[in-house]
Order: C-alpha cells, then sequence, then structure tokens
C-alpha cells in the first residue's frame, strides 16, 4: 500500500516541480529548461521571431550565466512539454545541432542552427515596456 500512496504522491508533485524549474521572460513567454544547454520558449499572444528570441536570449543570459550566442535547435513546431502548444527549442551549445551553425540576414525561428548573439537578441526586449508586460505603443 505505501508504495502506491508514495507514487501518488510524486505523480501529484511533478507538475509543481516542473513549473518552478520554468522561466517567465520580460515579455511574459514561458521558457522551459530541457537540459543545462537546451531550453524551449513556448510562444504565446501571437508572438513572432522578436519576442521568441527575446526570450531566449533572456533566458540565457539571466538564468544560464551564457553571454555568447543562442541557436536554434528544434524549428518553430509542436513543444515538447506543452500539449497542444507551438514552441522554438533553442540551444547555447553549437555542437549539440543537428546541422552546423549558420546565421542569417533576416530573423526567423523556422531555419535549425541559426544563431545570434545573446547581447543582439536581448535588444528585442525593448520592445516591452518591463513594468506591465505588454508592447509598447
Amino acid at each position: 500500500m505505501r508504495p502506491l500512496i508514495l507514487a501518488a504522491a510524486i505523480a501529484t508533485a511533478l507538475p509543481a516541480i516542473a513549473s518552478a524549474q520554468t522561466y517567465r521572460a520580460s515579455n511574459d513567454l514561458t521558457v522551459v529548461p530541457l537540459t543545462r544547454s537546451t531550453f524551449e520558449v513556448i510562444e504565446s499572444r501571437g508572438e513572432g521571431p522578436r519576442g521568441m528570441w527575446c526570450a531566449a536570449a533572456e533566458y540565457s543570459e539571466r538564468k544560464l550565466g551564457k553571454f555568447g550566442r543562442v541557436y536554434i535547435a528544434k524549428a518553430r513546431g509542436a513543444s515538447q512539454t506543452r500539449d497542444g502548444r507551438k514552441a522554438v527549442t533553442f540551444t547555447t551549445n553549437a555542437a549539440s545541432l543537428s546541422q552546423g551553425p549558420s546565421t542569417s540576414v533576416s530573423l526567423s525561428t523556422r531555419q535549425v542552427g541559426v544563431g545570434l548573439n545573446t547581447a543582439h537578441a536581448i535588444q528585442f526586449c525593448r520592445d516591452y515596456d518591463r513594468d506591465v508586460l505588454r508592447p509598447l505603443r
């Protein structure tokens, strides 16, 4: 009987543990860590590439302490952590990419391997008023 109670307690606690690990970016997007260097930015409120890169760069700098480049590890598509949601998986580890790192002249979340310097991508966060977490007008 005790193993069943313990299993039920663990199953109940897992969602709380997982949500405690998430990060809420200044633009109100949720970032979910997947590994030490890979994380998923959950799409919300019709946010486009600028918002996704903002959240990725902010998480990389503030939570991972990485100030180099952040890359798309998995292009925009079905979330790995939130059923029915769209997301982009980013990484700070270029060696983990399924294809080599690259740069792009357009801002997108649809090409694996594209990377931006976090100092560049964090500039997209200036589109948001940090006090009320909504786009500036």
